[in-house]
């Protein structure tokens, strides 16, 4: 085994209080100081320091099946899988894995990083044509897959696309789990592996709604899952559960390397079910839940919440789209725990600002904290990109070791992203106070979050103009109390046909993922344009209010 690196303190440490801001730029603080680490070493770390600490719980409903590692067995079993890997494909290669949340996708993220190889994350809900995207762009050698999610055979959906597929080699369903570790040659030395080079490759979509795939380094995911946790209280020891997706930053960074980053353990449910959640937060006496709003919102309002025992849980942790103060209040009110609100762009590997159990309950509420340490912040102007004063909205940009390497195969989208001095612009109105205190106000960029997944209407208006009876449409979020957002989708009809929302509905369905298919559809006689022939989005939304409120058409 490698000897493990010396990990550097953590603990979010100013210099001292700062003068009140005047102007919206918050400079980064430079302590602690950063780890140069990869994924890989930060794991030899924790298995050295916490070796008999129990890291990972598989989260079943039956307690005696649920399967356990400690931070020694974590880090065999991925030495395993990273030499499994390289029995199959390069360091340097990437390899995707297309599954749930589950153990073997933890070993996968981990293995992967020891090896050298850039793992690329899949979404299970996506169908046909948004895999052989993900897949064909990122030019992944390699797939591992569960064999089917939610009715859905993705083998059989891989099977429509595979020949697209010039470079993809290998697809492994993770059925044959024990048969792919066997392949590996024990006892092989595992590469050196870089803190600069890619750990991750996710995709995300711009405004455009075309996927891009955002290359996160092994020094930005671990050093901003080691402030995230300092600056939210995780502790050694302490126990998570978090049923956020591992496809997503926020299961993989967040949950996963930020249980690894204090030598916590992370109890993984395999999908979101409130009754096993609250189950789990009991019976395996957790601290800590991580989840977005409408989580925390179906766990409130189930039936086994009150007679759930959550006497032990001090935190939650939320963020991914917007947290009502109502629900923070009702959150700390109901539970003894405190809310960490936080705010995070893939792009930024992902955590920008975070509030602090520390913070006022007001601050708690209210605001998305200050920006983590290391994390330059500043809002501009979007009309001049001039640093605005403090409490005025603008564009919230960021600069730092967390700022993606860049868009996968993508320069020109990277340089329209970050600037010329290394400003990450998150198409996000934020404001900032004069303590560093940041809110949203809006995104310039216009996507919709509708329960913690990112969704993007040009993605799902492409879809829509390819049936026959549509001439046009537009896309939009409009409020809704459980999930954020919603997807409404406003359809002009072509010459001659009329247009069945169910049957539209069926069709989006077979094409996208059930998330993105839009929930409201309105068949209107036309749509409002901009002198230019730009769709005026913000007046279909009014329009949807309005009939809401049972206004004017």
């Amino acid at each position: 085994m490698t000897h493990a690196p010396h990990l550097p303190p953590t603990g979010d440490t100013t210099s001292g209080p700062r003068p009140p801001l005047t102007s919206s730029w918050w400079p980064a603080e430079p302590a602690p100081p950063l780890a140069d680490l990869t994924v890989g070493a930060a794991l030899r770390s924790a298995a050295h320091d916490h070796p008999d600490t129990v890291a990972l719980v598989e989260g079943l409903p039956d307690a005696a099946q649920r399967r356990r590692w400690t931070y020694a067995q974590l880090l065999e079993q991925a030495e395993t899988v990273a030499r499994a890997l390289l029995a199959r494909f390069e360091t340097g290669e990437r390899v995707a894995v297309w599954a749930n949340n589950r153990p073997e996708w933890v070993l996968l993220e981990y293995g992967a990083a020891l090896a050298g190889i850039t793992l690329v994350t899949v979404n299970p809900a996506l169908r046909a044509g948004e895999v052989r995207h993900v897949l064909g762009h990122s030019r992944a050698a390699g797939l591992l897959h569960i064999p089917e999610y939610r009715g859905c055979v993705l083998s059989e959906i891989l099977a429509q696309v595979r020949a697209e597929l010039p470079h993809l080699r290998e697809a492994v369903s993770l059925a044959d789990w024990d048969r792919f570790l066997s392949e590996g040659e024990r006892g092989q030395p595992l590469p050196a592996v870089s803190p600069d080079s890619a750990a991750q490759l996710q995709y995300t979509s711009g405004t455009t709604g075309t996927p891009k795939g955002v290359l996160l380094r092994h020094r930005g995911v671990v050093n901003n899952a080691r402030l995230y946790a300092e600056r939210c209280g995780l502790h050694p020891g302490g126990v998570q559960v978090s049923p956020m997706p591992l496809f997503h930053t926020a299961g993989c960074v967040v949950s996963v390397l930020g249980a690894l980053a204090v030598g916590g353990t992370l109890v993984l449910p395999p999908v979101f079910d409130p009754a096993l959640v609250l189950n789990l937060l009991e019976t395996e006496g957790a601290d800590t839940l991580i989840g977005v709003p409408t989580m925390l919102i179906g766990l409130l309002d189930h039936a086994d919440f009150a007679r759930t025992d959550l006497s032990r849980l001090a935190r939650v942790i939320s963020g991914g789209a917007v947290v009502l103060p109502e629900l923070v209040h009702r959150v700390e009110t109901q539970t003894a725990a405190t809310v960490s609100v936080l705010f995070a762009q893939t792009e930024a590997s992902p955590v920008i600002t975070g509030t602090s159990p520390q913070d006022s309950a007001r601050d708690r509420a209210e605001t998305l904290g200050r920006p983590l340490p290391h994390t330059d912040v500043r809002i501009i102007s979007p009309a001049d990109g001039e640093v605005v004063p403090v409490g005025t909205v603008g564009e919230l940009c960021t600069r730092g070791y967390h700022v993606m390497m860049g868009y996968f195969d993508a320069p020109d989208s990277t340089a329209g992203t970050i600037d010329g001095d290394g400003w990450l612009h998150t198409g996000d109105l934020a404001s900032m106070d004069d303590r560093g205190y940041c809110r949203i106000e809006g995104r310039l960029k216009d996507m919709i979050i509708r329960g913690g997944e990112n969704i993007y209407p040009r993605e799902i208006e492409d879809v829509l103009f390819q049936h026959p009876d549509v001439a046009d449409v537009a896309v939009v979020g409009v409020p809704d109390d459980t999930w954020g957002e919603q997807v409404a989708a406003f359809v002009l009809p072509a010459p001659g046909h009329t247009p069945d929302t169910d049957g539209l509905r069926e069709y989006c369905l077979a094409r996208l993922a059930r998330h993105k298919v839009p929930k409201h559809w309105e068949i209107v006689e036309e749509l409002p344009l901009t002198a230019s022939g730009k769709v005026q989005k913000v007046k279909l939304r009014e329009r949807y209010a309005d009939r809401k409120a049972g206004g004017p058409a």
